[in-house]
């Protein structure tokens, strides 16, 4: 992987253009408008501990830190764990005695069967069964719920939400949400197979009982956080919403451990790779659905017999009937990395079947990875297939993903 230039700590940072900082390494989505930028709560930190920061998705954020290169932050946090700042994403708290049933009319989670405290990926959905984000719901009660989505959807997931809760009250029913903004909520992902011994030591909550998907609300390093079980990497980790004035203090408790280091965006962007996890604006948006990003295991059981959540009828056809591409992995042994939008063929024809959305090195396995979308039929693992970089076709082949062995904690 290529690895940006140490730098001194920044001190008034400035965008800096992604061929300058990362040569192609990772498949980020930049933003140039620094004026509008935001800090989040960590930002003196990031500072103080040699961040490089840049402009991401409107708020400033390190790509990576002074003390290690992205592949040596990937491969601590595969080995140890990293704490990422992920304060740019947007929090929603929702209350009501309805908003259950509001949630799944425009999801297509079963809030209702799930038990109190645990969590769900899901997708807000268009009418024709478009992906509008990804986002992770967690149902505290039933009046309850806490909702993760993306910075990058920020302003459209906030305008979903306003519209269609607002069209369900109309109708009587009792519905309310409330964002939270970062300057009043930080939120911080520790990652690795250390980060549950590490978080123990600080925490009133028993993360033995606290399994992948489930969220609890405990004390951490004194103060009052909702500590989710899950992650953007692969590992097992914790994401920790924190008051905005108690985020350092948090931050800097848990890194008073030798096995705790600060990780940045670059690092994050290929771990989730490896993870087989979608980037929203690369692998997933409003023109590709659940079934076509093979992610039908997004739509619960209990919703395959309802025709009440977005695009329902599209995408339930779509289970029944198939689709024409499919989202896959992609493996090269040789080469440099395909990048997004890099043109996908066939490896016997040579006609053209599709295209990456996201590639980079996989620092844990020494090869180039990738996503993206190829014809229903070349979407089996083993499959031979081309990617055209700077014009020369190079072989490549489909590959079941994740491409590395998820180690989410599922207490047995």
């Amino acid at each position: 992987m290529c690895s940006i230039a140490r730098s001194r700590v920044l001190l008034a940072p400035k965008v800096i253009a992604p061929k300058q900082l990362i040569p192609g390494a990772v498949s980020l989505r930049w933003f140039s408008d620094e004026a509008k930028a935001t800090k989040t709560p960590l930002f003196d930190l990031h500072t103080k501990y040699g961040g490089r920061v840049v402009d991401f998705a409107g708020f400033l954020l390190p790509v990576q830190y002074s003390d290690l290169s992205l592949s040596e932050s990937h491969l601590f946090t595969r080995k140890s764990a990293s704490i990422f700042d992920v304060s740019h994403m947007l929090q929603t708290n929702v209350r009501g005695k309805d908003c259950l049933s509001w949630f799944e009319s425009i999801c297509p989670v079963d809030l209702k069967g799930m038990r109190d405290g645990s969590s769900s990926l899901t997708v807000f959905l268009n009418d024709k069964g478009g992906i509008i984000d990804d986002l992770i719901v967690t149902k505290v009660n039933a009046e309850t719920l806490y909702v993760v989505s993306n910075a990058g959807r920020m302003k459209v997931d906030k305008e979903h939400m306003r519209e269609t809760s607002e069209i369900f009250r109309k109708k009587g029913n009792d519905v309310n949400v409330e964002f939270w903004e970062t300057s009043q909520r930080a939120l911080i992902a520790l990652q690795g197979p250390k980060a549950a011994a590490v978080l123990q030591n600080l925490t009133d909550i028993k993360l033995e009982d606290l399994t992948f998907m489930t969220s609890k609300l405990g004390k951490v390093a004194g103060v009052e956080c909702r500590v989710t079980r899950c992650g953007y990497t692969g590992e097992d980790g914790v994401e920790i919403s924190i008051p905005a004035a108690d985020a350092e203090h948090v931050t800097e408790a848990l890194l008073q451990s030798s096995d705790v280091k600060l990780a940045g965006l670059g690092a994050r962007d290929s771990l989730r790779l490896e993870a087989g996890l979608c980037l929203y604006g690369n692998d997933i948006d409003e023109s590709v659905t659940p079934v076509e990003a093979n992610l039908t295991w997004l739509i619960a059981k209990r919703r395959r017999t309802d025709d009440t959540f977005p695009g329902s009828s599209i995408i339930l056809r779509q289970i029944k009937e198939g689709v024409s591409k499919r989202r896959v992995g992609i493996i090269l042994q040789n080469g440099p990395p395909a990048r997004k939008s890099a043109v996908l063929k066939d490896g016997k024809t040579s006609e053209t079947i599709g295209s990456v959305t996201s590639g980079c090195p996989a620092p844990s396995l020494g090869v180039n990875i990738a996503m993206g979308y190829v014809s229903e039929a070349l979407k089996k693992a083993g499959t031979e297939l081309l990617v055209n970089i700077r014009g020369k076709d190079i072989p490549c082949v489909v590959a079941k993903m994740p491409f590395v062995p998820s180690k989410y904690y599922i207490k047995k």
